[in-house]
C-alpha cells in the first residue's frame, strides 16, 4: 500500500514510522521545510510529488492547521477515485467548510489523532507516538463509507482507538480540553519569566508540579499560533471562564475567604476521579 504523507514533523513523521514497522507499506513523503531532514531519518521511502500523487491508496495532511482546507483542495484535484485523503489537525469545522464544496468531498476524512509531545519537527517523531491513544474522526457520513473503513483499518493498525463526533462540536470541546491548556500553560511560563528575571532561581527553585504545568509551554509556536486563530471564538468562550475563575480566586484571597477557597478546591479535586477513569480506560 502506498501512503503519502504532506508534513513531516512529530505528526507525520511518527506516522510513517508507525507504518513502517508494518508489511506492506511504502511511504512517500513531503515537507516544505524539512524534506532532506526526514530523509536523512529514514523517515519516508520516497518524494511524494504531483506526478505520484494519483497513485496513492491514503494521503494525510499533517501540517498547520491553516494551511489545511487549501492543501486539502489541492490534493483532492490529484488524487485517483479510490484515494482517501486525511488530515490530522486539531480543529476541524474549519476545514470542513473549506473543502466541503469540492467533488470529491467523499474522499476526505476529518481526523484529529490525540497523540503528540512538546517537541516538534521530524527529529521528535517515534514509532509509537499513537498507540493507546483517541483518535476522532468527524462528519463521517460526508465519507464514502469504504474509504472510512480504510481510515479505521489504518488507525486499528497504528493501536489508536477511534470514536466519531460531529466537527462543530469536536471544536468546541478540544477548546477547553486542549487548547486551553496549551494557553495557560504558556502564560504561566511567561509570568514566572516576568516575575523572575534569574534564571537559575528559576531552575533551583522550580519542581515537579511547575515542571509538568509548564512543559506544554515548549511547544512549537508555528504550530500552536494558527491553532489558536482558527479555533478563536471557541477558545475565547472558554478562556473567559478561565479568567472568571482566576478572579473569583483572587478575591477570595484578597478578603482572606480561607472557606470559599477551602470548597472551591475539593469541589475541584473531582477532576482526579475523571482522571483515574481515563489513565485506567
Amino acid at each position: 500500500m502506498k501512503v503519502g504523507i504532506i508534513g513531516l514533523g512529530l505528526i507525520g513523521g511518527s506516522f510513517a514510522l508507525s507504518l513502517k514497522k508494518k508489511e506492506g507499506y511504502k511511504i512517500y513523503g513531503s515537507d516544505k521545510y524539512h524534506y532532506d531532514l526526514a530523509i536523512s531519518l529514514g523517515l519516508i521511502d520516497e518524494k511524494l510529488t504531483d506526478a505520484n500523487l494519483s497513485q496513492m491508496d491514503i494521503v494525510l495532511i499533517a501540517t498547520p492547521v491553516d494551511t489545511i482546507g487549501k492543501i486539502g483542495n489541492d490534493i483532492l484535484d490529484k488524487i485517483s477515485a479510490d484515494t482517501l485523503v486525511m488530515d490530522a489537525g486539531s480543529i476541524k469545522h474549519k476545514i470542513a467548510r473549506e473543502i466541503s464544496k469540492h467533488p470529491r468531498r467523499k474522499n476526505f476524512l476529518l481526523s484529529h489523532p490525540i497523540a503528540g509531545t512538546e517537541y516538534s519537527g521530524p527529529e521528535a517523531a517515534f514509532s509509537n507516538l499513537f498507540a493507546h491513544k483517541i483518535n476522532i474522526f468527524c462528519d463521517v457520513d460526508d465519507t464514502d463509507p469504504d474509504l472510512l473503513k480504510s481510515g479505521y483499518k489504518i488507525m486499528k493498525l497504528l493501536q489508536m482507538k477511534t470514536i466519531e463526533m460531529d466537527s462543530y462540536e469536536h471544536d468546541r470541546h478540544i477548546a477547553y480540553v486542549s487548547h486551553l491548556s496549551h494557553i495557560s500553560s504558556f502564560m504561566l511560563g511567561k509570568t514566572v519569566m516576568d516575575l523572575e528575571k534569574d534564571e537559575k532561581n528559576i531552575f533551583d527553585m522550580a519542581g515537579s508540579g511547575f515542571a509538568s504545568t509548564v512543559r506544554l509551554a515548549k511547544s512549537s509556536p508555528d504550530t500552536w499560533t494558527p491553532i489558536f486563530m482558527e479555533n478563536k471564538e471557541n477558545i475565547l468562550q472558554s478562556l473567559n471562564e478561565y479568567i472568571q475563575n482566576l478572579d473569583y480566586l483572587r478575591k477570595n484571597l484578597e478578603e482572606d475567604n480561607s472557606e470559599a477557597i477551602y470548597k472551591q478546591l475539593k469541589k475541584i479535586n473531582h477532576i482526579k476521579t475523571i482522571i483515574d477513569k481515563l489513565e485506567k480506560s
